[in-house]
This record gives structure tokens, C-alpha cells and sequence, in this order.
């Protein structure tokens, strides 16, 4: 079985769970089951955290690094399984860079099974749960696991030898992976994530890592009209798949005349009914029929499942219609370009709320985009927004100081027939737990519950 090469890889190592979060508990718990006596090392940044959590209790083998000092001494473990959302910048790693694991890496190392792995800044998670829904509706027995909120160890013992398990990858997860799933794709990337990485660039690398290490029969889509993946992408041993939504020439996904093109051949009218609307979902759905047609499924049941397939929570949603104004909830937009998209598919936003944490983004061009657009009222809350409030033009800013407010000024100012976009443009820590917090709240001052 996969799992005992797994379990093998752990027994008797120093292992050190980095981060007692969602994966970290899961973590705990997989080597905990299989090692009962194993001795276990967790370190957390905040003070005393096990005291929150009942899953230790009688644990003789547990110990606990906690506060300011749980990063010192990594170089003294064999094995360190990092959290996604822990931090390196500005630390010297070199030590203990070979140490760092996580659990999409030992996923991929100790299980054979095909994987397909979907990173971007932007559409991810529509897209890997699109192509789960692809999978699943042709019989195809998959898992959905990683960065969409199910850590890969708690469904590991669940997986067979034929399955495909279709993984989201964020950036953190990539940043020190040595493999790549056999089908990756790399939808995107802007300018976020700034205040852990040192550079765009860094982070622009982190993702690259999806295909760095693949093999020659595996296999490689990209978005070949992104800026910054045209500067970082490099040679690949795969099987290279440029993805373009401006027919750009040498791609082999493209549109012409209203069709979607796989190698030359049509596949998709982009008329087609779909409750994505929108170019960059569109843009989307062409890695999706790219993955289609290497797999060799039924396109017309690809198409189906596109047709029928909801827009995912947070995810340009719409909330409902009060008083002749349509609401739309897209807090997962924190970076200024999946505004612009989302303001562009809707095509009749009057109102547009804005702002969250600052991390060193430059929205100079997102500025000049609201100058120059058709929008008429922007709400614009700390801090972010209060930045961007200085620059833009007379009578479009509405500085608030809580999304509570910043929904109370939109029923107030937005017209009858048009709509109010929440859009953060910006990250929503300082401020929320996360995006999906900040999107319950819009939702429910909207429908005033």
C-alpha cells in the first residue's frame, strides 16, 4: 500500500509540524495513528496554542514550541512539515531548505496516482473544481483535495492506485516543492502576496514550481498572454500547452471566430450557455478543455458539465436583488486585475466597494482604470481604499470606515436597475479572518439580517 511508503518516511525522524493550523492538525493526526509512540515536535507562533486544541490531551510524545521563538532550531529536525501561510522572508533557510516538506509534495512523492495541479493568482479554485466536476461526471474516480480547504492527509488513506486526485496549489504550498503533479497548469499571475515574498518575481517563481520538475511524459498548460509567466516560464521536459485567449501565434488553445481551438481543432463556441460569465472565466474554462482533450474524455459531456456548473461562493455571486439593485459578492478579487474583469463581465456596476490590507501593491493603473470608467460611486475602506480615495476623481469617493458603512452608502447611492460589486482589491487580513469572512458579512448587511 502507498500509505505504509508514507508512514515509513516519518518513522523514527525527528519530524517537526510547522504551524498548528488546519494542516498541521492534520499532520498530527496521520503520524499519530500509525506511530503511536513517535515523538512529535509542533511550533507555532502564537503563545500556548495547544491549550486550544482537546486532540492533545494524554499525548506524552507531543512537545510544544510556542511564541516569538518557534522558528529558532529548525536546522536540528530531519524532517520539517511547514504550514502554508508560515513565512521565510528574510530568513536564511539554507540549512534546512532540504527538510522542508509539505503534504502535496509527499503526496506526490509516495503515491502513484495521476495528478493535475492548478495554480494562478486568480482561478484557481473554479478551475480545479471545474475540471474535479469534469472528472467525476465522466466516471473517472477522483479526489479534490489541497489549497481549496481539504488538506491532502484527510483523505490519503482513500486513495487508490488508478485515481486522479486534482489538487489547487497555492504559492505558499509551491515555494519549496522538489516535484510536479503530471498535468500542471498555471492560469495567472499579479502582483499579490507581496509581504511574503521578497519581489513579484519570487513570487512569480514560487508558482513556477508547479512544472519545473515534471517529466517527459507529463504535461504543461500556461497562459501565454500573462506578462510576468512569459518572463518566468522557461524550458520545460513536459509537454508544453500555451494557452491563449488573444489567439496569440504558436498557441495550442486558442479562440478564433467565436470557437475555442485545441490544436487547430474547434472544440467549444464560446456563445455556449454557462453561468461563468465573463472573459477570465472564459479564459478559465480553455484550460479546462485543454485538460478534456489530453485526457481523451467526451468533449460533448465536458461541455455539459461547463453549462450546468455553478460560480463558487465569493466568486462574482450574486447575492440577490433589493430595492431594483443587484448585489454581487466577489471578495475573493484582492488584486486590482480580477476587479477589472469582474466589473467588466458585469458591464453595469454603478458602485464598487474597495479596500483591505495593504501589501506594497502598486494600483496605479487601477486607479486610472476607475478615473476612467463608467463607474459613479466607489466606497472605499481601510486602508487600501483610503489610499486609492485621494486619487481619484471629485464625487466618486466615499471613504468609510467598516464594510458595515461601506454597505449602508451603497443602498443609499447606488440607481435603480444597476449594481453594487463588493471587490476588495485587496487582501482582507487586519480586517477579517479571511475573504470568505469578509463575504458572509457583505452578504448578510445586504440582505439586512
Amino acid at each position: 500500500m502507498m500509505i505504509k511508503e508514507l508512514i515509513k518516511y516519518f518513522e523514527n525522524k525527528k519530524v517537526l509540524i510547522l504551524g498548528c493550523g488546519r494542516e498541521g492538525i492534520s499532520t498530527y493526526k496521520l503520524i499519530r495513528k500509525y506511530l503511536k509512540n513517535q515523538e512529535i515536535y509542533i511550533a507555532d507562533a502564537k503563545q500556548d496554542f495547544q491549550k486550544d486544541y482537546e486532540i492533545f490531551d494524554g499525548d506524552e510524545n507531543v512537545h510544544f514550541i510556542s511564541g516569538e521563538m518557534y522558528l529558532e532550531g529548525l536546522e536540528n529536525y530531519d524532517v520539517i512539515m511547514k504550514a502554508p501561510g508560515i513565512s521565510f522572508a528574510g530568513i536564511d533557510t539554507s540549512k534546512y531548505v532540504h527538510k522542508i516538506k509539505s503534504q502535496l509534495e509527499l503526496l506526490l512523492e509516495f503515491f502513484d496516482v495521476t495528478t493535475i495541479g492548478i495554480t494562478g493568482t486568480k482561478g484557481k479554485s473554479t478551475t480545479t473544481t471545474l475540471i474535479y466536476n469534469v472528472l467525476q461526471e465522466q466516471g473517472v474516480r477522483s479526489l479534490l483535495l489541497g489549497n481549496i480547504g481539504v488538506p491532502v492527509f484527510d483523505f490519503i488513506e482513500e486513495i487508490k492506485k488508478d485515481d486522479v486526485v486534482v489538487l489547487e496549489m497555492s504559492s505558499h504550498q509551491l515555494e519549496y516543492m522538489q516535484l510536479s503533479p503530471n498535468i500542471a497548469i498555471l492560469l495567472n499571475v499579479f502582483e499579490e502576496h507581496l509581504d511574503h515574498y521578497n519581489s513579484f518575481e519570487g513570487y512569480a517563481n514560487a508558482k513556477c514550481n508547479i512544472y519545473k520538475h515534471q517529466k517527459e511524459n507529463d504535461y504543461f498548460l500556461y497562459n501565454v498572454d500573462n506578462e510576468m509567466l512569459n518572463k518566468c516560464v522557461k524550458k520545460s521536459k513536459a509537454n508544453v500547452y500555451k494557452v491563449s485567449f488573444n489567439g496569440k501565434a504558436g498557441s495550442n488553445v486558442y479562440i478564433k471566430d467565436d470557437y475555442v481551438y485545441f490544436n487547430d481543432k474547434s472544440i467549444y463556441n464560446v456563445n455556449e450557455k454557462r453561468n461563468l460569465f465573463g472573459d477570465y472565466n472564459l479564459n478559465n474554462i480553455m484550460f479546462v478543455l485543454g485538460v478534456s482533450e489530453i485526457l481523451k474524455l467526451d468533449i460533448n459531456k465536458t461541455i455539459q458539465t461547463i453549462r450546468n456548473f455553478k460560480t463558487l461562493e465569493h466568486r462574482l455571486e450574486f447575492v440577490g436583488k433589493y430595492d431594483d439593485v443587484l448585489y454581487y459578492d466577489n471578495s475573493i478579487a484582492t488584486v486590482p486585475a480580477a476587479v477589472i474583469e469582474a466589473v467588466k463581465a458585469l458591464e453595469n456596476v454603478d458602485t464598487l466597494i474597495i479596500g483591505g490590507m495593504d501589501r506594497g501593491i502598486d494600483y496605479s493603473d487601477f486607479v486610472d482604470f476607475l478615473n476612467s470608467s463608467s463607474i459613479e460611486n466607489i466606497v472605499c475602506m481601510p486602508k487600501t481604499g483610503h489610499d486609492i480615495a485621494k486619487r481619484l476623481n471629485n464625487g466618486k469617493a466615499y471613504v468609510v470606515n467598516d464594510l458595515a458603512e461601506a454597505v449602508e452608502v451603497s443602498k443609499r447611492v447606488t440607481k435603480k436597475g444597476k449594481s453594487c460589486l463588493l471587490a476588495p482589491a485587496a487582501a482582507s487580513y487586519g480586517f477579517f479572518k479571511n475573504f470568505e469572512e469578509k463575504g458572509d458579512l457583505y452578504k448578510k448587511l445586504v440582505r439586512g439580517m
